[in-house]
This record gives C-alpha cells, structure tokens and sequence, in this order.
C-alpha cells in the first residue's frame, strides 16, 4: 500500500492538477461483451483516499488510467521504447515523468509550460507521436495514461504464479521541457484554419466522385483518420449520400480504438452530424 501511495503521489507531483479523472476500466470479458469504464473526478486526496479500492478493482481486472481533469499544459506519447525515450531527452524534449507499463514499453508525460487550448494540445500530441514513433491513436488533448503503481492486467503479461507486471516510474523530472516554448510556436504557427475540412471537401466535390479510400490516400490529411472521416462525410453528404451510406463507409476502418460496438456507432453518427453542421442545414438526413 505505501509503494503504491509513493508512487501515485510522484505521478501526480509530475501531472499537477486541481483535479484529475481517474479510469477504472474493465475490458470485455469475452467476445461480444461490452467493456467498461467507471469515471471518477477526484482531487489528490481523494484519490489517496480511494487507493484501497482502486488496488480492489485493480486486482479484478481492471486497469487504473489518469489524466488531468479540462485543459492543461501536458502531453502523452504512448508506445515508446528505452531508446526513443533517451532520444527524447537529447532533443530537448525531456519528459516530465516516464511510466514503464508493461516490460519494455513506455508512455511520457511532457510539460509545455502553458495550458493549451484542445485543438492546440491535440495538434501538439499527434505532432509529438509522429516524431517520436508514439501511437497516433493515443495522441489527442485529454487520452488518459496508466497510473503507476498499479498492475498491467493484460493477459498477454501474466507472468509465473499469475503475477502481472507492476506500472512503475523510471523517469522523473517535473518541469518544462526545454524547446517547449519552440515546439508549442511552431505547432501553432502550421495549425490549419478552423474548417478546413470543409475547403478541401468543397475541392473534391468539384473534381468529380470520390470513395472514402480516395480520401485516406490524400496527404493532405496525414492518415488522421477522424479528420478523414469527417471530410468524407461532408463530401459524400453533398453528393446527395444517405446517412447509412457515409456511415457504411466510415465502418470500413477498424473503429475498435473508439470502444465497444455502442461507442463506435456514436463515434459514426456524431461525425455525420458534425459535416451536416459544417455544411449546412441544406443537406438532407
């Protein structure tokens, strides 16, 4: 119990918050079961208080995730190596906490001295992924963290005896890294004007039928697959599409990243809406 306190309290100190969001979630059971995610808000010392039953549901199955509570001034890249991680800190991208969540694999925690609006931060995270070979997927402005001190529940790292590898910190350096007031400018300076979904869509349109695979080969995106999405459904819709046919396509991609089926048809559905609402009232449903 104390470890496990030690170590949250470190992870916090590194991610300081007035309040954080504390995940507790349980993966599906089996196939076709749903998974799911108990929500906390909590300052820190109501999480000190609740780390007896987090170290409870912990030992179920669940797996114990953090993450600041609104906006904030830090940044995730998740998936990373011992050598990634030591190139972080030779390019002045020092992070502030590194969490080894599984024997070999890491997530940092990175301080940009600055609370960041979402588009900024999420424009940031996937710039930082991108650069430093971390899961596109994990790079957005809220994508919650393992709390250390606590289990990988993962089947894939049970070990002898039924043990499961401790998340632990292995890097601590609280503060800012030192090109972030650079890197933040640079991120900012390159960010694309607010709708330009709909400019490239609206481009499209002119040259003639596309599929959806015509837009996730389009550079112009990145591979980003929600911004691919969302152009998509703004052209398609445009076309004269019908709301099941954008979605059909959309469901073309492995969506399993968003959740369970309930989570990925919301995801669709939220994305039509959103190119109606860009487009206009004028597309039909």
């Amino acid at each position: 119990m104390q470890r496990t306190q030690e170590a949250i309290q470190k992870h916090l100190a590194a991610i300081h918050s007035p309040l954080y969001e504390i995940g507790v979630f349980f993966p599906a059971a089996s196939a076709g079961a749903d998974s799911k995610m108990l929500l906390r808000t909590w300052d820190e010392s109501t999480i000190f208080k609740s780390v007896a039953w987090l170290r409870a549901k912990n030992a179920e199955g669940a797996a114990i995730y953090v993450r600041p509570k609104g906006e904030h001034p830090y940044s995730l890249v998740d998936d990373l190596s011992a050598d990634t991680v030591r190139r972080m800190g030779k390019e002045g991208f020092t992070p502030a906490i590194v969490v080894e969540t599984s024997p070999g694999n890491f997530q940092a925690w990175l301080n940009h001295g600055e609370v960041l609006d979402r588009r900024t931060s999420t424009e940031t995270a996937r710039a930082l992924a991108e650069r430093f070979g971390g899961d596109p997927g994990a790079a957005d402005w809220r994508h919650f963290g393992r709390l250390a001190g606590f289990t990988n529940r993962k089947s894939a790292y049970a070990g002898p005896g039924g043990l499961f590898p401790f998340v632990r910190i292995v890097e601590f350096e609280p503060g800012v890294y030192p090109k972030a007031s650079e890197f933040v400018a640079e991120i900012r300076s390159a960010k694309a004007e607010p709708g330009e979904e709909s400019r490239i869509a609206s481009a499209s349109t002119r040259r003639g039928t596309r599929s959806i695979d015509d837009f996730r080969a389009d550079p112009r995106y990145g591979g980003d697959g929600n911004r691919i999405d969302l152009a998509y459904a703004l052209y398609a819709l445009s076309h004269g599409e019908t709301d099941e046919a954008v979605a059909a396509a959309i469901r073309k991609r492995d969506l399993s990243k968003k959740g369970s089926d309930a989570r990925q048809a919301a995801y669709v559905a939220r994305t039509i809406e959103k190119a109606r609402s860009q487009a206009g009232s004028g597309l039909r449903r």
